[in-house]
């Protein structure tokens, strides 16, 4: 696809792999709404894009919030080209997750999904165009060791991109699967599992002795690199062959994305 001239927008972008979204889009010539729940991060990532990007702060998993990032988009600068849903929390940590912390998971990691996606997929089928972009994390395809919310709500995000391409591929709508391994961010270095500090140390370990922690500007070239296709979705794993380590990595491998 095309960059230059598309309007996206990015959510989770006041910091890590989001706000390198946002600035890759805006290199490439994009216009970008910058969304994130702190309004003051997304406020200063879009200042620093200029005239292409503006920003909206709120809730991404809320419905109403959702539409209000379309409705400013289109305002300021069109019809939506590209949603990036990118904000992503920790959750807690094994089988004491409180309904509460998988309640918030499944909100963030997988509903926002489908509530952008079921605003903005029937216009980009009338118009025979339109890219879905989810960074789920490598834990959607193996596991989280010390998260079983986190674990959980990331294979249901890349099920959930899975059926979106196939059963809009045909309508002209890509789709793209981000399932990064470990990534410098505030997520792997801050608290991914608020009030466990033992599970979040296990977490953490598990992601930073797995192999390479990159950076979130590596993750969001390979994002925006290689679109997927129509019916087939794209997986986009963060370091070389990880296809070829899976086996081998199921019983001691996690990652915590953004």
């Amino acid at each position: 696809m095309e960059i230059s001239g598309k309007v996206a927008i990015v959510t989770g972008a006041g910091a890590g792999i989001g706000a390198a979204l946002a600035r890759r889009l805006a290199e490439r010539g994009a216009r970008v709404v910058v969304a994130d729940l702190d309004a003051d991060s997304a406020a200063t990532v879009a200042e620093s894009l200029g005239a292409q990007a503006v920003s909206v702060g709120g809730d991404v998993s809320d419905e109403r919030v959702i539409q209000a990032l379309i409705d400013r988009a289109e305002a300021e600068f069109g019809p939506v080209d590209l949603y990036f849903a990118n904000a992503g929390i920790g959750g807690g940590p094994g089988l004491d997750s409180t309904d509460a912390q998988w309640s918030a998971a499944l909100e963030v990691n997988v509903l926002a999904h489908v509530r952008a996606a079921r605003l903005l997929v029937p216009g980009w089928s009338a118009r025979g165009e339109g890219y879905f972009v989810v960074t789920a994390s490598a834990a959607g395809l193996l596991t989280q060791i010390g998260s079983a919310p986190y674990s959980v709500t990331k294979h249901a995000a890349v099920g959930f991109a899975e059926w979106l391409s196939v059963t809009y591929g045909d309508s002209g709508i890509r789709v793209s699967c981000v399932c990064p391994m470990g990534v410098d961010t505030e997520l792997l270095h801050g608290d991914p599992i608020p009030g466990d500090e033992a599970a979040a140390a296990l977490a953490i370990k598990a992601v930073t002795s797995a192999g390479a922690v990159l950076s979130p500007r590596h993750r969001a070239d390979g994002a925006g690199r290689v679109p997927g296709r129509p019916g087939r979705p794209r997986r986009l794993p963060a370091v070389p062959r990880l296809a070829d380590r899976t086996a081998r990595a199921r019983d001691r491998r996690g990652a915590v994305s953004r």
